[in-house]
């Protein structure tokens, strides 16, 4: 684990190989088993934030009417930001569970600010990496909005492949913003269009 986070570290700062491995040994790594909440819906959170080495996240909320609504999955290389100073002792407003065995890095305020203290490239590194997924949600949630149900499909096959053989239909279905029924059709008929 420690050569994947300064893989990681390498892509983004120019960290020396002793603060690279300083930084990776102090991290605290977390294995979940699949189906273990991160967080729930209506709890206060305990101001964490992850970073998915291997496995699946999901992140989902129940609407008024009782009905799970899938908002998205984290998968390999991606940050999963819970701590939010203008939500920080609010209660979450949606819940974390593993879809799959996961390994995450688990990162709190405290350590942050010291680590941050002791290594301010990590914070360059963060920020930089922050920005770069910010700017990929607000393109995906562009083209997700504007996109028909097919096209949504589409969008994840070519962005995000993996995802069709790793979560539940039910739950693809869910994050796509269509039934399940809807999902067997589309992919019915791109079968027979092939």
């Amino acid at each position: 684990m420690i050569d994947i986070l300064k893989k990681y570290m390498s892509d983004f700062t120019s960290m020396s190989e002793d603060e690279q491995r300083a930084i990776a040994e102090s991290l605290q790594i977390g294995k979940y088993k699949k189906g273990k909440y991160l967080l729930m819906q209506g709890n206060i959170s305990d101001i964490k934030c992850y970073f998915v080495l291997m496995g699946c996240v999901r992140q989902f909320f129940v609407d008024e009417s009782g009905k799970e609504v899938t908002s998205n999955f984290f998968t390999e290389e991606e940050a999963i930001p819970i701590i939010n100073e203008k939500t920080q002792g609010e209660l979450s407003k949606y819940s974390l569970v593993c879809v799959e065995d996961s390994i995450l890095v688990v990162g709190d305020v405290t350590s942050e600010s010291t680590m941050f203290n002791k290594y301010p490239q990590l914070e360059m590194m963060i920020r930089k990496m922050m920005e770069i997924n910010l700017g990929e949600m607000q393109d995906q949630l562009c083209e997700f909005i504007s996109s028909s149900p097919e096209e949504r499909y589409n969008i994840i096959l070519r962005q995000r492949p993996q995802l069709i053989e790793r979560v539940p239909q039910h739950q693809l279905a869910s994050y796509l913003g269509i039934t399940p029924e809807s999902l067997s059709r589309i992919k019915k008929r791109m079968k027979n269009s092939y």
